[in-house]
């Protein structure tokens, strides 16, 4: 027996060792009701908002430390108020008493965003959950989804907490930031809250898939070590200012391995007040009805096919044209969209991310082909309902 046992840890190391994936971040998920209170009283000590978890805010930093170490002791003391523990709850119906129950589902984080209560998280954190709560400094609090972006990963929750709880995280500039900076990350990973984790910026301009299938571009890389729980809490520059929001992890084994990944705090800025204001982003666009890349990719067409036009819209002024039918039934081709300011569209999801970078109002250098014919528009981009 204690041969076989052998034999099967073997095969489960091997089977591990050889997983490697970009994984969001998934909520940790909630503690087993099995544990013992050895376990289990640890874990309220380790991630408890209360008791050992704050009772380093009255002691001063030792004289020998370096003025690093100092720093960094002032930027967690200082931001820590600010980041909570978000938890996922999902609601069930006993099938004999028809007793409605809920179970726990997981937990990620998040931090304040304003003084109205409006927090930030990641949306695969919050995503399928039938109720969310979220914890701030010594209570829980039900919480409401205010707006999502699945494209970048985000989304805005609301709790009704006093003003004096509401400490808004201060938002820094992430299009300056360089190789080796250093970095700090303050979060629940695997449900314990308060940690702090730090480390440099490793590589940026990285691209990772989003919970929406539209790649998310220059996402910055760290090797601060990110877990399952670190989810939409913040990633900190040596200041203490929010430069972005963690969101995956490269792992061969579902944990930490020195290569995280941060959605950029200019992309956070300019989606949360859309998402406040209108519970969605607005996607910069030109009124067009497009065709399913597949048709294209059948059709052996390089670019994204334009299939029918919105009137009065920007597309219809700069005379793009989509599918039309002849008087016989036959079905000729429009325009077919192949580059916008000089960058190739090979894909929805390219023009998507071109249009985005361009932003509402700017102006977009459209490459149409037309029976084989290329020809350049300017168009301005409106917002798209």
């Amino acid at each position: 027996m204690r041969s076989m046992a052998k034999i099967f840890s073997l095969i489960a190391i091997f089977a591990l060792g050889h997983l490697s994936a970009i994984w969001l971040l998934r909520p940790s998920t909630a503690p087993d009701p099995r544990q013992t209170p050895v376990t289990a009283s640890m874990e309220r000590q380790g991630g408890g908002g209360v008791g050992t978890a704050l009772a380093d805010t009255d002691v001063e930093p030792m004289a020998d430390l370096s003025e690093q170490e100092r720093q960094d002791i002032r930027v967690f003391r200082d931001n820590r108020p600010s980041v909570v523990n978000i938890s996922t709850i999902d609601l069930r119906r006993d099938y004999f008493s028809l007793n409605v129950f809920e179970i726990p589902r997981g937990t990620g984080s998040g931090f304040v965003w304003d003084e109205f209560g409006h927090v930030v998280t990641n949306y695969h954190v919050i995503r399928g959950g039938d109720r969310l709560q979220v914890t701030l400094g010594e209570k829980d609090w039900d919480a409401r989804l205010v707006g999502a972006a699945p494209n970048k990963d985000l989304a805005v929750l609301r709790i009704d907490a006093p003003a004096e709880l509401l400490r808004p995280l201060q938002v820094g500039d992430s299009s300056r930031l360089m190789v080796g900076q250093r970095v700090l990350v303050i979060g629940n990973p695997f449900g314990l809250d308060q940690t702090l984790t730090t480390g440099v910026v490793s590589a940026l301009g990285r691209e990772i898939n989003s919970p929406g299938g539209v790649p998310i571009r220059d996402v910055i890389q760290t090797d601060a070590a990110i877990n399952p729980g670190n989810s939409g809490g913040p990633l900190l520059d040596s200041r203490g200012r929010l430069i972005g929001v963690s969101t995956a992890i490269f792992s061969p084994s579902g944990a930490s391995a020195g290569i995280g990944f941060a959605v950029p705090v200019e992309v956070v800025a300019r989606l949360v007040p859309q998402l406040i204001q209108h519970g969605r982003p607005l996607q910069p666009g030109i009124n067009i009805e497009l065709l399913a890349d597949r048709w294209a990719q059948r059709g052996g067409i390089e670019g994204v096919i334009v299939r029918r036009v919105g009137r009065g819209g920007p597309a219809e002024q700069a005379g793009i044209e989509g599918i039309r039918q002849t008087r016989r039934g036959e079905v000729l081709l429009g325009d077919i969209i192949v580059a916008v300011n000089d960058q190739p569209i090979r894909s929805i999801a390219d023009l998507i991310l071109a249009f985005d970078e361009i932003g509402i109002g700017g102006t977009a250098r459209i490459t149409l082909e037309r029976e084989r014919r290329q020809r350049t528009v300017e168009v301005q981009l409106m917002a798209i309902e």
